[in-house]
């Protein structure tokens, strides 16, 4: 019977390793594949486009807090000369729930002149926003804009997409401490998704025409 408990505890250790692996080995392949391309804001190269990803409003209209916090760092790209023009990139499915505007209309109020912002109203999730702005947008190098937890996949989702892509993150332990901790919790996870599309690189949800936007920005 010890002898029985024994090799099934020993079995049911190495299917938990296993298990554990991987779940563990894509978030830990994106941080190596993508560690020459992250940077600090004052040390990541100048690209053209600033893509700043969607993290969630309030119902009064106004950004979640790491969504405030990834717009902060983007302004602070543009003041710094780092890029020209900042691509928000969001949600607006659904009536009344519109993040690209909110995005828009919080960097104009951080001093961001509106004619150098361009919204995206369907970045459903990080691979819609990366493939669109590269087939929709026309992009062929930017910088990326969002947390450091989900900056490792963000980088290797656009560089799948086809994108030159940089990632800048924003260390938000110390403005949303919970949120950031379930970020890196989640990430695994998120990751274990993420591999369909690296592999598949699939249409976004939402296609449509090219647009001019950005390109228009850049010249004006």
């Amino acid at each position: 019977m010890a002898g029985r408990l024994r090799r099934n505890a020993g079995v049911l250790a190495v299917t938990g390793g296993l298990g554990l692996y991987a779940v563990l080995a894509p978030t830990g392949w994106a941080y190596a594949r993508t560690a020459e391309y992250r940077f600090s804001a004052d040390r990541v190269p100048p690209t053209p486009v600033a893509l700043v990803l969607g993290a969630g409003i309030w119902g009064d209209g106004t950004p979640s807090i790491l969504l405030a916090r990834r717009l902060d760092l983007a302004a602070d790209l543009y003041r710094r000369g780092k890029v020209r023009v900042l691509l928000v990139s969001g949600d607006n499915r659904f009536k009344g729930y519109d993040e690209p505007t909110v995005m828009r209309d919080y960097l104009v109020r951080a001093g961001v002149p509106e004619r150098r912002i361009v919204r995206d109203f369907a970045g459903l999730d990080t691979w819609d926003s990366c493939a669109r702005a590269k087939r929709i947008f026309q992009v062929e190098r930017l910088t990326i804009v969002t947390q450091e937890f989900h900056l490792p996949r963000a980088v290797a989702l656009c560089r799948a997409a086809g994108l030159d892509a940089y990632g800048v993150g924003d260390d938000s332990m110390a403005g949303r401490r919970d949120a950031t901790v379930s970020g890196y919790l989640r990430e695994p996870l998120a990751m274990i998704k993420a591999v369909g599309s690296l592999v598949s690189r699939p249409d976004p949800a939402l296609l449509g025409d090219t647009e001019n936007g950005v390109r228009d920005a850049l010249a004006g």
